[in-house]
């Protein structure tokens, strides 16, 4: 057995490498009790070796978090998310998984840079990882909106933004995505960079509405989470959840829509990146 199979556990596997990973790592435990030729369990141990050290490579040389999301992980990581939803202090299941992490919030951040960004839209914010990284990549006089249905979350992430000298760039507006982006759009906002990563039955309503009213700045971009969905986008039909199947199918609506470009990157558990042609 290799000393990669010694890892420290961690969360629940939710992106298709993560899960990718764990499918190898349960064959490999097994080619002790199985007769299989040779060159099979060499070609299964170098597969799972390539695909476990993926993810440690990239967390080891990317740009290190914050020490203010490094705590604002952790302080998500200790709650008790099925408590919270049992004793009714959250409107719905929420799980540490749903927190988008370092490497995409590296890569978030990357983007604000890249594209000048001074107005930042998040439609589903958590516990406030990303909208914490996307704000310090902001300039001092920029601003993040972030929309979020649940009031424990939302105040879990605004203590956190308050020890952070970026918080005070974002507003958490509290109630259904929908809602607050038509309050918005009503309003006549419009935002540089939208990131999406909210109700996945959604996704389609927030994206047509971003399109259709000022919300996207005529050079905005919008960043979609999720949109690999566990591998299932890709997999047979029969496999999807209905999740998946809501995220199949704003892939395919996207794909379909001459308006906009987009590309599909691999991060995670899918970011697709879209703007107006």
């Amino acid at each position: 057995m290799t000393k990669t199979l010694e890892r420290e556990k961690t969360a629940r596997p939710v992106t298709p490498l993560a899960i990718l990973v764990e499918h190898l790592e349960k064959a490999v435990q097994m080619l002790d009790k199985a007769n299989v030729p040779a060159e099979l369990a060499t070609s299964l141990k170098k597969a799972y070796d390539l695909a476990v050290g993926i993810d440690p490579y990239l967390n080891e040389y990317s740009t290190p978090e914050s020490p203010e999301l490094t705590a604002l992980a952790r302080k998500t990581r200790e709650e008790d998310w099925s408590k919270r939803f049992s004793d009714g202090e959250t409107v719905r299941q929420l799980e540490q998984e749903m927190l988008s992490g370092h490497i995409e919030g590296q890569t978030l951040k990357m983007f604000v840079y890249m594209t000048g960004a001074k107005r930042i839209l998040e439609v589903g914010m958590f516990t406030g990882y990303s909208a914490l990284a996307l704000a310090e990549a902001l300039p001092v006089d920029g601003e993040l909106i972030a929309c979020e249905v649940d009031q424990y979350v939302a105040d879990l992430a605004k203590s956190c933004f308050a020890a952070s000298p970026h918080g005070s760039k974002i507003t958490v507006e509290v109630a259904p995505a929908l809602v607050s982006l038509q309050k918005l759009a009503d309003t006549g906002e419009s935002f540089d960079l939208v990131f999406i990563d909210a109700d996945k039955k959604e996704y389609v309503d927030y994206y047509k509405l971003l399109l259709e009213t000022s919300l996207l700045a005529p050079n905005g971009f919008i960043c979609v989470d999720n949109t690999l969905f566990q591998g299932q986008v890709y997999l047979p039909p029969a496999a999807r959840s209905e999740n998946g199947e809501a995220i199949a199918g704003f892939n395919q609506f996207v794909a379909e829509d001459p308006r906009v470009e987009q590309v599909i990157l691999p991060l995670r558990d899918g970011l697709t990146i879209i703007r107006r042609k």
